[in-house]
């Protein structure tokens, strides 16, 4: 698949797949560093007064640690606003409650006048399935408990994540269906982690090139499965492409770049919902590798796609098309 030409210089920046992505378990310490120095502080949230930032802890599940999370909102902003639940990425192996934040909050909380819970999930390979969704649905016990207090709006609470994140926001909106947990109001899936089978033709057209390649897809989902990874008994709330019924799920909205491994994956899962009568919006974006938006965001191609996902968020909260863009 050929790459975006305004993404060649990033892509030569980056690497080989070997280079920018793990390979090995060796590799995740390393992973887990470099993803941890693109971490924001708590100061740089801040952003001189610009949001109000603070952190909690909610009750873990049965047996397990509390869950970290991470409370951002304009400051000021004390109305019943909605409210993004945000599942970082990483691969299911790095990264923080911290990672991807300040786009989120400068991009969409500002202007849309939005709250931001980021939950800072357990990571395989040492705390392998369920550890990450389990964590992730107990945050939302917790904000669904703590809304008055927090000044968020918990009938418009919106599930949040790229890539293994995304993977979590699609497995959080089926946990909270099937257990008539706290309702989600949208799901906003952003080239998500959702096969842990890592066989389409997109996951082999792209082995060895680009970024998160089929080898470090694989690694990825080794480490929270291990051997029952591609086994017939893997739940859909670790790989939610899994799903046999894709009904009564809240308006999704899903991309991905058409030269990276998930390509065919979310295409799927969107036709899926579709087909079960559901509400989905796709987005394949010509050219873009895996996290293109992030990792070369001054290209056209990224742009657009920030400016697609922010007026599907405008649609999705006031339905009348009056928000604002984004530069």
């Amino acid at each position: 698949m050929p790459f975006a030409r305004e993404l060649d210089a990033d892509l030569e920046n980056l690497g080989a797949p070997q280079e920018n992505a793990p390979t090995t378990v060796h590799d995740i310490p390393r992973w887990r560093a470099r993803l941890a120095t693109a971490d924001p502080s708590l100061e740089e949230l801040r952003d001189h007064g610009r949001f109000e930032i603070q952190e909690f802890l909610a009750p873990g599940p049965d047996g397990a640690p509390d869950v970290p999370l991470l409370f951002a909102r304009p400051t000021g902003l004390y109305r019943q606003a909605p409210v993004i639940y945000h599942m970082h990425g990483g691969g299911m192996i790095g990264g923080s409650s911290r990672t991807g934040m300040q786009t989120i909050l400068h991009e969409w909380a500002e202007p849309l006048e939005l709250a931001v819970v980021s939950v800072g999930y357990r990571l395989a390979p040492e705390h392998p399935y369920p550890a990450a969704i389990e964590d992730c649905y107990a945050g939302l016990l917790w904000l669904a408990r703590h809304t008055g207090t927090l000044g968020v709006d918990r009938q418009r609470v919106i599930a949040v994540g790229g890539s293994a994140g995304g993977g979590l926001a699609a497995a959080l909106a089926l946990m909270a269906r099937d257990r008539k947990g706290p309702g989600i109001f949208g799901q906003l899936l952003m080239c998500p982690m959702l096969d842990d089978r890592n066989d389409s033709l997109s996951a082999h057209q792209m082995t060895g090139l680009g970024v998160w390649d089929r080898h470090a897809n694989s690694l990825g989902w080794t480490a929270l499965l291990g051997e029952d990874r591609d086994g017939s008994q893997v739940s859909y709330y670790a790989a939610a492409a899994r799903a046999t019924d894709l009904s009564q799920l809240p308006p999704a909205y899903v991309d991905a770049g058409a030269a990276e491994t998930y390509r065919d994956e979310c295409v799927q899962y969107a036709t899926r919902i579709w087909q079960a009568g559901g509400d989905a919006e796709l987005h394949i974006w010509s050219g873009g590798f895996h996290g293109f938006d992030q990792l070369a965001p001054h290209a056209e191609v990224s742009r657009d796609a920030r400016r697609t996902r922010f007026r599907w968020l405008c649609r999705l909260l006031s339905r009348d098309g009056t928000c604002g863009g984004v530069g």
